[in-house]
């Protein structure tokens, strides 16, 4: 085996193949097999190239994290010299301090984890909060962000005609910016506190939407809550229709019930995570890094 090799679980098969097509790598499944104690047991091809790379989106991570750690290692025993991670969506990165006395940097200790099994990880706009680089949460050799929001620019495009993008908090401001500036379009951010998982209180910007369409655009999507509560004041507001578009689509318990409720038209997301709602492929941005690391 001389040519690079994507690894990619069964769940996964769909993005890894595009990736595959896009890239030009070699494409294996991780065989997987759960014992019924809950214990795992993993099989990778016997023969390894010199470069490997991993695809495992880490929703649901704790389980999938024995999963990396179990084919990293074994690739590395079958010869393979250099490891990337690619990770779409990336799991426990708001947890980067300890608010109570006692509480795991879960952070700190999962980013060290990925960085000793891998010598790249990629992963597509990252959750951080508190830290300015994916390199300080993961301290590998190489910590590669990408952005889906030019790909959810480019889809709202062909889909809404004069839209404006509303962000879910100042936060997001620089991502909203990001995927605006690519078409021109109008755009502004909410102001969002948060008092608990299900507990947030919504302000909407300074700006005109009556008459006019509207994408929720939103880096991550989880219950749903925040989006749904936006869209219920600018439908009030006079906008004509309210769009969701997400780089990561969680959508944990009920979320897309609560969306819908909310008179929500279209709800849009990318396959980092793979979900009945996703429209967007990150396959064509992750091949272009892949080639443009492995010739650096």
């Amino acid at each position: 085996m001389t040519r690079d090799l994507l690894l990619c679980f069964s769940d996964e098969t769909d993005l890894g193949e595009r990736i595959s097509r896009a890239s030009g790598f070699d494409l294996a499944k991780v065989e997987r097999h759960q014992f019924p104690d809950g214990e795992t047991k993993l099989r990778v091809p016997d023969a390894m190239p010199r470069r490997v790379v991993i695809l495992r989106s880490l929703n649901q991570p704790n389980d999938k994290l024995i999963e990396l750690l179990l084919a990293a290692k074994t690739a590395r025993l079958l010869g393979a010299h250099h490891l990337t991670l690619v990770a779409p969506y990336l799991a426990y990165m708001r947890q980067d301090i300890a608010f109570q006395p006692g509480e795991a940097i879960s952070q700190r200790i999962i980013g060290k984890f990925l960085a000793e099994l891998f010598d790249t990880v990629i992963t597509i706009d990252p959750h951080l909060h508190r830290v300015k680089t994916l390199q300080e949460a993961i301290p590998a050799a190489k910590a590669v962000v990408l952005s889906a929001a030019p790909l959810l620019a480019d889809f709202v495009a062909t889909h809404r005609t004069n839209p404006v993008l509303i962000g879910p908090d100042e936060e997001s401001a620089p991502w909203i910016a990001l995927a605006a500036a690519r078409h021109g379009f109008e755009h502004a951010v909410c102001k969002k506190v948060r008092h608990g998982d299900h507990n947030v209180a919504v302000s909407l910007p300074p700006i005109t939407v009556t008459g006019r369409p509207v994408v929720l655009l939103d880096d991550i999507a989880s219950t749903g809550q925040t989006v749904a509560q936006t869209a219920r004041l600018l439908l009030s507001a006079g906008a004509a229709s309210v769009d969701v578009a997400v780089t990561h689509a969680l959508f944990a318990g009920n979320a897309m019930q609560v969306l819908r409720d909310a008179d929500i038209q279209n709800i849009w997301s990318t396959d980092c995570v793979y979900h009945s709602s996703n429209a967007v492929s990150v396959a064509p941005l992750i091949s272009q890094t892949l080639a443009a690391l492995a010739t650096a």
